[in-house]
């Protein structure tokens, strides 16, 4: 320290110098150095305001590059003190200024310090994911910098770099230990000390010892207690040798960690001894010395948790010895019930201490005990504690097989609550073992059981789980806002809940445990218990009653005061809590622990549920540290530790299992204190009238039960003598007896004949248009399923002729308003029935689900109804089906045959789906005839894929095969290229966004070869993939006779890969190119083209989306794109072409060669002037019927524009581009005198384009869709269009409408075509 005050003196010294004599340089330099000084002691508020002083007088004086190294200290500092907008700030700040300067090493320097901010921010976030995404982001970018400047390093600064890149691997590494990627980090972080070794770095050198720290960590989740114990003690080693009191503190808090895990106290003591005399000789570390006394005062409480446990468990013996004496005898049920007892205990205690080999000694006890009770809810409760215990000991092979054994044993008793907490169980053994679809797969059926059962804290936690998943596995970032919302509408109702179970509690005798154990234990042995020992075994008050509980207990102890009914009472939340657990020192070297009011329930947070009241909530957050020690620890146990931290949240706890009002009496309310044998006790699945209360009668032909059960199927008409979702159907027979169904619906009566079904009209809607054809699809379900049994036990199903309201015959769009018009005159619509034709395949399925007791699904019903294929051709997409759900309807494949085309995109479905599917057609007779397999947007992993290159029959009848936005990873190259080999009709290929690189697509060029018939192939959005594997790709594919469409959407294409691409036209005969988001540049984009019109000129569409193309060479592109014949579709969406381009589109469209039908110019930057000047182009064009022009002007800134004081604009408005840039905004004075002067002015310049662009629009004559979306219309201005939209349609003897809502969609249609609602995957042809 004496050395340290006097460099510090002499740096003041210096400063008032500087400072004096106004050498500002010196006087920022010298501020810079003391604030380093104090940093380095741990003093970061003094350093600060040094630092401080050092930001204004170089952003005062200096040049903008003298800020960069106080950027980056300020930076630094904010982020020590938790002060991450501040931090972010000055980090974006010196990030920005090393760009502009182009200095690599300072965009390494702030890259570092960005990502472990966005850490930091994302371990104290419950749903951040911009965090997580970022810290990666710039992680990878520093170490991307790192390597580069250490393989090309500036002069004498190699050692430096090396050092950087060895951070940047124990960044990296750790970023993967947060987020559960154990072996991940290890290999990482072992990476870094093996390019120490190899660069043979300093043996004492800082890169190490944090490298060390983590692997320490590491090795303490793997349980390996010698390696995390090297590393730890080298940690501690290297920080002592070069003066890092900070990392010496924290390596004995990890060394005390370890001796707390195997049970060894009095060492985890002396560890944390060390740990507080440094501690406490450092300033500005309070924070520190609070959690190592958190931790001393945690470890003494385990020591009086082992010793409890150890004098219970000689207890347990001698009541064992008492048992085994009274065999045979009427009091021996007496005392296995009361060894099950005190086997909960003791594994409650062992949980507590992380004592895992007890807790599995303890819980196989428990396993035979159950056996000789003959009681299946304990057996089942046994089978979860063994599971539990194996998973925290890493075998999670073996854990998954007792969960699952947990999962038979509720489901032979009907226990939706045990079924899905051991749904939710196997989940996390899945995603700790790498299975990540599987866990997610295990979560989303644990939520689904427990919606079933109503039990909210069980929703809550596979929620939790399932946002995990979304997030950090998948990074689904859609998916994962969705299910927070989810997640706090759930944590709403168990709030509004709370009173609810304020209610009388009924007891079950059954069991025969009250008072069991109380009679056992002695009044001395009572006191000794009133923290540690559950209130079952003393009789305390209870938290989820709302007694008095002492604020002073910490949290974890407060646990064994709450009474337990079984150990299903409480879920099991969150096995994933082992995140926030490693909030302090795993994150950083020089960041200190942090407070576990950030941590909260959810993906890998610790399992807690604070109380509602806010007093109460930072003194248990505080005491909740008793564990965290400064790394991931092996929390609270997923059946144990989570159950009684859930009964300890105090108003909360009672919230855990609420009972459906509807329900059965018979079931526990979450504090009843006795456990639960197999009985009426247990919560289990009954028929549908034990959850759904109303069923009405009507009609004297049948009676037709309708579930209020609460189904997760599109609305629609939905009647079935099975079950029908509430909310979309109403029945009326002709007895004439009404059952309203939802009162917010648009239920509408349709009559054929005397009979009538109510079908609610809003699951037909496309905005404010109705679709007339859709309804009646959803008419003649309502009319099948719901009245005529004889034609539906032959399979026949209504065809509709027409519908007709107040005598008008329905078009096939129809205006909201037009119907409402025609419902007042008349309250029901009359339904003409042609003729009924055969559904085989509707009828099997529906046989099959009355064979199997499942509901049928709506969704999958109406799509089999569709009469415009063939029964050979079965497309069931979109209807929310998952392995589970499918089975019926695999089942009516098998029986059905003969399959043409199966399409099963955009369902649920996994690997056990495609294995069911591989052994139809395996056992079909069908041998020969093409058949086509959409799989896209589900779940299939890349062994589905093995399946069918197990199947002869798909290799013989394969021909068109599309497995896009499927998660195959490189893993399913081998199958792929098995299947491109021997599939010989195989013609058509889709692989698009499968998370494959260049290692599968190398692999399918490999085997592509002169005799191949694969003309169709799409490989697009899949990252990353070189330049030399497209080089070759396409290569192979210049040898292909037949081969005609290509997508590389979203593939980054070098030179060298355009330039081959530029050869396929030569020598094939292409009809489709989709290159949208290659970025091959204006250039690429001449050349492309240039080629195209040349070649065969067989070429129908073309996508150069987002390709950068500017207005310079568009006038190029476009006429080369004229003299291509046959084009039909053409995508130029994203391009800056803007006002300047517009010149050469018009040219095209006026060109009597141009034969394109769809132009796609979104986002362009035309502006308003833009888009007429289009417009008008197309009165000379009869080719095109379809244009899309959204986003492409702000009429609202144009318009502000013309009142610009300063602002001399001709008659020409300019794009919107050059609007945003002038536009300025008129204070109240300006504004007052615009307006006072408007009358004097002549018509706006935007009010004259609009009205020049009705005119334009009013002369097309052969347009048939127009998208003007996002453009910021007013309704005056988009009014004026439509009326000229209707007049030009009605010329031409088309019916036009509209189609306008809220988020500024504008569609220009005309009746017989849809404007949406088709997915551009599924797109056909």
């Amino acid at each position: 320290m004496g050395r340290e005050d006097d460099d510090i003196r002499a740096a003041k010294l210096g400063y008032k110098e500087a400072a004096r004599d106004g050498n500002h340089e010196e006087e920022a330099r010298w501020a810079n150095l003391i604030g380093d000084i104090l940093k380095r002691r741990g003093e970061y508020v003094e350093a600060l305001r040094w630092l401080r002083i050092d930001y204004e007088v170089s952003a005062k004086y200096l040049p903008q590059k003298q800020l960069l190294a106080t950027c980056q200290s300020l930076g630094e500092v904010y982020l020590r003190l938790e002060r991450f907008k501040e931090a972010l700030l000055y980090q974006k700040k010196h990030l920005e200024l090393a760009n502009d300067t182009n200095d690599i090493i300072e965009q390494q320097r702030a890259s570092t310090q960005l990502g472990r901010t966005y850490y930091e921010v994302f371990l104290r976030s419950e749903n951040d994911h911009h965090a997580i995404r970022s810290a990666k982001k710039y992680f990878k970018l520093a170490m991307k910098l790192a390597r580069s400047l250490k393989e090309t390093p500036p002069p004498k600064t190699d050692s430096f770099f090396l050092k950087e890149y060895i951070n940047a691997h124990n960044n990296i590494g750790m970023l993967e230990m947060d987020i559960d990627n154990l072996e991940e980090a290890e290999k990482m972080l072992l990476k870094g000390l093996m390019i120490c070794d190899e660069e043979e770095v300093n043996e004492y050198d800082d890169g190490r010892t944090r490298l060390h720290h983590n692997l320490g960590n590491v090795y303490l989740e793997l349980r390996e207690w010698n390696k995390a114990r090297t590393h730890i003690e080298k940690d501690i080693l290297i920080c002592r040798r070069i003066g890092h009191p900070q990392g010496e503190v924290k390596g004995f808090i990890n060394l005390g960690e370890l001796h707390y895990r195997v049970q060894k106290y009095d060492e985890a003591i002396l560890c944390y001894q060390k740990a507080m005399d440094i501690a406490k000789s450092m300033e500005d570390e309070d924070s520190l010395v609070d959690h190592i006394s958190q931790n001393v005062k945690t470890v003494n409480e385990a020591s009086k948790v082992l010793e409890l446990l150890i004098k219970d468990e000689q207890k347990l013996k001698r009541l064992m010895r008492a048992t085994s004496d009274a065999r045979g005898t009427a009091n021996e049920r007496k005392f296995l019930l009361e060894q099950n007892v005190f086997l909960d205990s003791l594994i409650e205690k062992s949980c507590m201490i992380f004592a895992w080999p007890k807790h599995q000694e303890f819980a196989k006890r428990k396993k035979r005990v159950a056996t000789e009770l003959c009681d299946k809810k304990k057996l089942g409760d046994s089978f979860l504690d063994i599971g539990e215990s194996y998973q925290k000991l890493r075998n999670f092979g073996k854990a998954r097989k007792w969960y699952m054994k947990s999962w038979n044993a509720y489901r032979s008793i009907g226990n939706l609550e045990g079924q899905a907490l051991a749904k939710i169980n196997v989940g996390e053994v899945l995603d700790s073992s790498g299975d990540w679809t599987g866990a997610l797969e295990a979560f989303e059926e644990g939520y689904r059981i427990s919606v079933k059962a109503n039990l909210l804290s069980v929703q809550l936690s596979a929620l939790d789980n399932m946002h995990y998943s979304h997030m950090i596995r998948f990074d689904n970032v859609d998916e994962a806002r969705k299910l927070q919302i989810e997640i706090q509408n759930v944590k709403r109702l168990l709030n509004e809940s709370e009173l609810l179970m304020r209610v009388d509690q009924d007891y079950c005798s059954e069991t025969e445990t009250e008072g069991v154990v109380a009679s056992l234990l002695s009044s001395d042995e009572s006191d000794s218990l009133e923290i540690n020992n559950p209130s079952i075994f003393v009789d305390k008050p209870n938290i989820a009653t709302g007694d008095a509980v002492d604020d002073d207990v910490p949290l974890r102890m407060l646990v064994k005061k709450c009474k337990k009914s079984s150990k299903m009472e409480m879920p099991s939340l969150n096995k994933k809590a082992k995140m926030s657990d490693r909030l302090g020192e795993r994150s950083n070297r020089d960041l200190i622990n942090h407070d576990v009011n950030h941590q909260s329930l959810g993906r890998k947070r610790v399992r807690v549920i604070i109380s509602d009241e806010e007093d109460e909530e930072l003194d248990q957050a505080t005491q909740l540290r008793k564990r965290n020690h400064g790394n991931p620890i092996e929390d609270v146990a997923t059946s144990c530790g989570d159950i009684r931290l859930g009964e300890i949240a105090g108003p909360t706890a009672g919230k855990q299992d609420l009972v459906n009002c509807n329900a059965s009496k018979d079931k526990l309310d979450a504090s009843t204190p006795i456990q639960i044998a197999e009985s009426a006790c247990s919560l289990k699945s009954k028929s549908s009238k034990s959850f759904d209360d109303n069923v009405t009668e009507f009609g004297s032909a049948s009676n037709v039960e309708i579930s209020n059960a609460t189904k997760s199927m599109a609305c629609g008409s939905k009647l079935h003598v099975r079950q029908v979702p509430s909310g979309c159907l109403e029945v009326n027979s002709s007895a004439g007896h009404t059952f309203p169904v939802d009162d917010h619906g648009w239920s509408i009566m349709f009559k054929a004949g005397h009979d009538s079904v109510y079908v609610d009209m809003n699951c037909c809607l496309m905005g404010n248009i109705l679709d007339v054809d859709y309804l009646k699809v959803e008419v003649a379900c309502a009319f099948f399923l719901g009245l005529f049994e004889e034609k539906r036990s032959k399979g026949l199903v209504p065809v509709i002729h027409r519908l007709v309201c107040s005598g008008k015959i329905l078009r096939s769009q129809e205006t909201i308003e037009d119907m409402r018009n025609l419902l007042s005159q008349k309250v029901y619509i009359e339904v003409v029935i042609g003729e009924w034709v055969p559904k085989r395949l509707m009828k099997l399925y529906m046989d099959f689900c009355d064979k199997l007791t499942e509901a049928t699904s709506n969704r999958l019903l109406k799509k089999l109804f569709n009469l415009e294929v063939s029964e050979d051709e079965v497309i069931v997409s979109d209807c929310a089906l998952q392995d589970a759900s499918i089975l019926s309807f695999l089942h009516a494949l098998e029986a059905h045959k003969s399959v043409a085309l199966l399409d099963i995109s955009h369902n649920s479905l996994g690997n056990e789906t495609m294995e069911k599917i591989q052994q139809i057609f395996t056992s079909s007779n069908q041998k020969y005839g093409g058949l086509t397999l959409d799989l896209h947007c589900n779940r299939f992993g890349p062994t589905a894929l093995f399946q069918i290159c197990e199947c002869p029959v798909m290799f013989k009848r394969l021909e068109v095969l599309n497995l896009a936005q499927n998660r195959l990873t490189d893993a399913c190259s081998s199958y792929l290229s098995t299947i491109l080999e021997n599939c010989k009709a195989l013609y058509n290929l889709n692989i698009e966004q499968c998370s494959l690189t260049s290692r599968t697509i190398q692999k399918l060029s490999d085997f592509l070869h002169d005799g191949s018939i694969l003309s169709h192939l799409s490989i697009g959005k899949n990252n990353p993939i070189s330049g030399n594997t497209m080089v070759n790709l396409l290569s192979k594919l210049l040898s292909l006779k037949r081969f005609s469409e290509l997508s590389l959407t979203g593939i980054k294409l070098n030179k060298t890969a355009v330039e081959g691409l530029c050869q396929l036209p030569k020598s094939s005969s292409l009809s489709a190119l989709f290159l949208g988001e290659t970025c091959i540049g204006a250039d690429g984009a001449v050349r492309l083209t240039e080629v195209l019109s040349c070649g065969a000129k067989e070429l129908e569409k073309l996508d150069l989306a987002t390709c950068g193309i500017t207005s310079d060479v568009i006038g190029s592109i476009c006429a080369n794109i004229v003299r291509i014949d046959g084009i039909v579709e053409l995508n130029l969406r994203g391009n800056s072409i803007g006002d300047e381009g517009c010149y050469a589109l018009e040219c095209m469209l006026l060109d009597p060669q141009c034969s394109v039908k769809s132009l796609i110019l979104d986002r362009c930057h035309l502006g308003l002037s833009g888009i007429l000047r289009i417009v008008i182009a197309l009165a000379g064009n009869e080719s095109l019927e379809e244009l899309h022009l959204a986003r492409n002007a702000n009429i609202a800134n144009e318009r502000a524009l013309e009142h610009h004081p300063k602002s001399n604009k001709s008659a020409t408005v300019c794009s919107t581009n050059e609007t945003c840039r002038e536009l300025e905004v008129a204070d109240s004075e300006d504004d007052k005198d615009s307006k006072d002067g408007a009358s004097d002015r002549s018509p706006s310049i935007c009010s004259r384009l609009i009205s020049e662009l009705s005119v334009g629009i009013d002369a097309t004559r052969h347009l048939q869709f127009l998208d003007l979306s996002e453009n910021k219309l007013s309704s005056e201005a988009i009014e004026s269009l439509y009326s000229s939209w209707s007049s030009a349609r009605s010329r031409s003897s088309l019916e036009a409408y509209k189609h306008q809502n809220e988020d500024q969609i504008l569609h220009f249609c005309v009746v017989g075509r849809r404007c949406c609602g088709v997915r551009s995957c599924c797109r056909k042809d």
